[in-house]
């Protein structure tokens, strides 16, 4: 049994415990949510963390009255289990619970003079809270997530409770506010005669607040101790909670670790047995008897049971579990019925909601809702720029504070402005959180461009969904070099409908998937990043064929978002280094082909200390899309049919040079090693005698302007040789170079 530490009470005083929690059952119809769970908290802060689903919340309804609960809840040696929750609230028991729930329509002074009894009761609110006298004057629509929260510690404060609960109390908070929400509860947890008890998803906050810590697994307290041995152990953290120490993994809580399933990854599957209680067995207080146990509302179910009673936050058990999992279980005893169900690994992460809550909010809290059924904790972030009430968990205000001019810039009262101040004001917020397992949004043309911009600045690999009116056409000004995936809607997002409301679900479920399953790590090969184009196959395949013991080859399309991609990993360190065989986007930039990567095209490595080895591969040709697509100004040119969606037109040799010219001053701007191989028989495979862009002229213009203007160095070499781009000897010339500028150590380079 659990109990809290005494602050301000005599230890040796015969007083009944503060709060005394009993053998507490709740069921959802025949879903056993808590099982039997007790403790006691006489002062201080006992916190009480476990992953998504354990049953947290459902202890605080009980405690506060909210479901129907068996057992015992004693205040201060009174029985308050069975009173209305406001007779708990009365005796002493006082509720902060998940979300807020703050009047929107009410100011931050009404809403605390609504309950105080009188003036210095708010004052004391204000003093503790100095944000909210500030604020005084707000709606609760008005206020950032930080300061509702707070709103939310004062409000229940002004009950003058005797036992204040908590239900995560830092969540959706960005980490300066969850600090200050943090300093708060240090301070009330110190003060005479207030317990409170902790509910919280951040176990740092927890560790760091609370006196003692009860893990909770599976609608039962599994363990208990004091809050600075838990911060002390780190293994013992991940053993009990699932939690790395680098807040990146989750493993299965000791006590509850099955046999985890063929290629599950992260992803734990626990073995549930369903009981049947005997028929004409009475339970407590028109309850099933407390005896049934094995399963919750989490994992209850089956083909015959009704489970229209089960909240919508539940999650159906999955009924196809897998034969290796279910092999890996012990054999079910006679009568019962055995469900394997996957966890995913979600614990201190999130699935995000973004979007602009006053036009699409029926629509964005469908896609919350689907999430919500499925597990994950989900954080609503509002990205609206109208200034109405809004419903989200992060206030667009909250958001709007990330631009670089606060928030004054993003509402404008012009639209235009004010959404491409809130995309950038998003995107700068969206890097700040620390939670962020994925990010889904829904939205036409304006609602696209607000979530992309903050898609586009995470990390490649962490799922990003838009679900969008704009994706059945050209995406790449949304997709850019990452890694989102665009679901066509269909039908406009306006509404639920037949339509929609299978494609966000669809979507929901892609995100959760992407969340739950998580790809493991490859083995632990430096990175190589490349570029091909269709004209340069035969050397980056020649290439690849010499380092791929040694390296792990990306090879990137040379088609503009192929270079750009290339070089978001270079940014992100991702990249041991680059062999950008296939400079032709280049081309494109100067001579306004279709497959530019703009002209910011290796700047990456001015600001990134990475080798780099180039060529000049395919800088011959200029591209265009079909035959006709070709500008008129060009029909003139020597042209080339590729296939019949690709025209490609021969660089002259005053392109050339200027192409040259942007070569050159990149390399010299360049941090790392650098050596430039210049393939002076051909740079393309219709580049050599006999083939249509053959043109020594251009070529010549091309190999000189790079040489003239290129400022040699100890570790910047440039390298002229008679090959051509596609001869093994000139694939041979590069791995050489590429050996040069990483000796002697890739892998060192590689973990920067």
């Amino acid at each position: 049994m659990a109990t809290a530490s005494r602050n301000a009470r005599d230890p040796g005083a015969n007083a009944a415990p503060m709060l005394q929690v009993a053998n507490l059952d709740v069921y959802y119809g025949r879903a056993h949510a808590l099982q039997g769970v007790s403790f006691t908290l006489d002062g201080g802060v006992f916190g009480i963390v476990g992953r998504n689903g354990m049953g947290k919340t459902t202890l605080c309804n009980a405690i506060t009255g909210l479901v129907r609960a068996g057992g015992s809840v004693r205040l201060a040696g009174q029985e308050v289990l069975g009173l209305a929750p406001h007779e708990i609230t009365k005796r002493g028991i006082a509720y902060v619970p998940q979300g807020r729930r703050v009047w929107p329509s009410l100011t931050v002074d009404e809403t605390l003079r609504l309950v105080a009894g009188h003036r210095r009761e708010v004052d004391r609110v204000y003093t503790m809270f100095p944000r909210l006298a500030e604020r005084k004057s707000n709606g609760g629509a008005q206020l950032s997530g930080g300061e509702q929260q707070m709103l939310a510690i004062g409000r229940a404060l002004l009950l003058q409770p005797k036992v204040l609960v908590m239900d995560e109390p830092t969540e959706g908070l960005a980490p300066v506010i969850v600090e200050q929400v943090a300093q708060a509860l240090r301070n009330l947890g110190g003060e005479s005669g207030l317990s409170i008890l902790l509910i919280e998803q951040n176990l740092g906050v927890a560790m760091d607040v609370a006196d003692r810590i009860g893990v909770m697994v599976n609608g039962r307290l599994a363990h208990e101790m004091a809050a600075s041995q838990l911060a002390a152990d780190k293994p013992l953290q991940e053993r009990l909670l699932g939690v790395r120490s680098n807040g990146d993994e989750e493993i299965a809580p000791e006590e509850e670790q099955m046999a985890p399933a063929p290629d599950a990854g992260e992803v734990r599957v626990f073995t549930v047995r369903r009981a049947h209680a005997q028929e004409g067995q009475p339970g407590v207080a028109g309850l099933p008897p407390p005896t049934v146990r094995g399963y919750n509302r989490w994992n209850a179910g089956d083909a015959a049971a009704a489970t229209t009673d089960i909240p919508r936050t539940a999650s159906a058990p999955s009924r196809a579990a897998t034969p290796a999992a279910r092999s890996a279980s012990a054999p079910p005893a006679s009568g019962a019925q055995v469900f394997d169900f996957p966890v995913a690994a979600t614990s201190g992460r999130a699935a995000y909601v973004a979007g602009t809550f006053d036009t699409k909010g029926r629509e964005l809290s469908y896609l919350r809702q689907c999430l919500e059924k499925l597990g994950l904790r989900v954080v609503t972030v509002d990205l609206s720029t109208s200034g109405k009430p809004s419903p989200a968990s992060v206030h667009p205000r909250e958001v709007a504070r990330h631009h670089p001019q606060g928030e004054g810039a993003v509402f404008t009262k012009d639209r235009g402005s004010s959404v491409t101040a809130m995309a950038l004001a998003f995107e700068r917020f969206i890097v700040t959180r620390r939670d962020v397992g994925g990010l889904i949004s829904a939205g036409g043309s304006g609602g696209t461009a607000l979530a992309t911009a903050a898609m586009r600045a995470l990390p490649v690999g962490l799922p990003k969904v838009m679900v969008s009116t704009m994706a059945s056409g050209d995406t790449r000004a949304y997709v850019g070099p990452s890694d989102i995936c665009m679901m066509y809607s269909v039908t406009d997002v306006q509404g639920i409908n037949r339509i929609s409301h299978k494609v966000l679900a669809n979507a929901a479920h892609a995100l959760a998937g992407m969340i739950a399953h998580p790809t493991g790590e490859m083995e632990a090969r430096p990175a190589l990043g490349l570029t091909m184009f269709g004209v340069t196959t035969p050397c980056v395949q020649a290439v690849t064929r010499r380092l791929g013991d040694q390296y792990d080859c990306l090879v990137f399309h040379a088609t503009g978002t192929g270079g750009q991609s290339m070089e978001k990993l270079a940014d992100s360190g991702l990249l041991a280094g680059v062999i950008d065989v296939s400079t032709t986007e280049i081309a494109d930039e100067i001579g306004g082909g279709v497959l530019s990567a703009g002209p910011t095209r290796l700047d990456v490595f001015a600001s990134r200390d990475l080798p780099y080895v180039g060529s000049c591969g395919a800088l011959d040709m200029i591209n265009f899309g079909a035959w006709d697509s070709v500008p008129e100004r060009f029909r003139g040119r020597r042209l080339y049919r590729h296939n019949p969606s690709i025209t490609l037109m021969r660089t002259t040799a005053d392109e050339c040079r200027a192409i040259g010219e942007f070569i050159a001053r990149k390399l010299n701007a360049m941090r790392g090693p650098v050596r430039f191989l210049i393939p002076e028989a051909g740079v393309s495979a219709i580049d050599r005698p006999g083939q249509p862009f053959h043109d020594p002229d251009a070529d010549r213009a091309l190999f000189t302007a790079i040489e003239t203007n290129f400022r040699a160095g100890p570790n910047r070499r440039l390298l002229r040789l008679p090959l051509h781009i596609n001869d093994d000897a000139f694939a041979d010339a590069l791995v050489a170079a590429w050996q040069e500028v990483c000796a002697p150590q890739p892998a060192a380079r590689a973990a920067r």
